[in-house]
């Protein structure tokens, strides 16, 4: 009876202390479906017709143009692709001078300027050649496209106006800036005792418009 029991033992070990192998699936089983990778998207390529500006010549011309862009879009009256009809749409009702900017249609021209005059709103291509902005049929050219407008704002015949703005009531902070500006001009901004933080703000548009 003890050998008996001794072997049952063994036996009742061995067979614990064995792994258990688990159980192969059945050949017959269907394969589990293979879900299809999805392929990455492909880059997008901008093709000519894209845009309608010319290549730039030169990196500073590229500089000149973003700069310009950068100011467009924090002066509040750059109306981006306005078409001409939109445009006079606008100045329609305006007093005689305001004016707008708005992106050219004419691929050789970056901008246009649309104003309101006496007979009724028009619109001038704004030219740029040479590192330098002039209008269509002008012979003064300038090296900031801000420097061009504020030179017609300020002309003895006032060929410009008032801006149209798309925001009608400007941040105070705006109307300030700009009175500091018109007050101690924009090559004095430097001097001023102020924080590092209000004389960045002054130098992001340093005009009078």
């Amino acid at each position: 009876m003890v050998a008996h029991n001794q072997v049952a033992a063994d036996n009742a070990i061995s067979a614990a202390a064995e792994p258990r192998r688990r159980p192969e699936p059945s050949s017959s089983a269907p394969p589990a479906p293979v879900r299809p990778r999805p392929c990455p998207a492909a880059p997008v390529v901008p093709t000519p017709g894209d845009t309608h500006f010319r290549t730039f010549r030169s990196h500073s011309e590229y500089r000149l143009i973003t700069r310009a862009s950068a100011l467009l879009d924090a002066c509040g009256f750059y109306w981006g692709p306005l078409s001409v009809h939109g445009a006079h749409e606008r100045l329609r009702a305006e007093p005689v001078g305001t004016f707008l900017v708005r992106d050219s249609r004419q691929r050789n021209c970056f901008f246009a300027l649309s104003v309101k005059m006496a007979s009724g709103p028009t619109s001038i291509r704004v030219h740029f050649q040479a590192g330098r902005f002039q209008l269509d049929g002008s012979r003064e050219s300038f090296g900031c496209l801000f420097e061009l407008l504020e030179h017609y704002v300020a002309a003895p015949r006032r060929m410009l106006g008032a801006p149209l703005r798309q925001r009608r009531v400007r941040p105070l902070q705006e109307l300030c800036r700009q009175r500091i500006v018109a007050t101690v001009g924009r090559e004095n901004l430097a001097r001023i005792p102020l924080n590092p933080v209000l004389l960045d703000y002054l130098s992001s548009f340093p005009f009078q418009i």
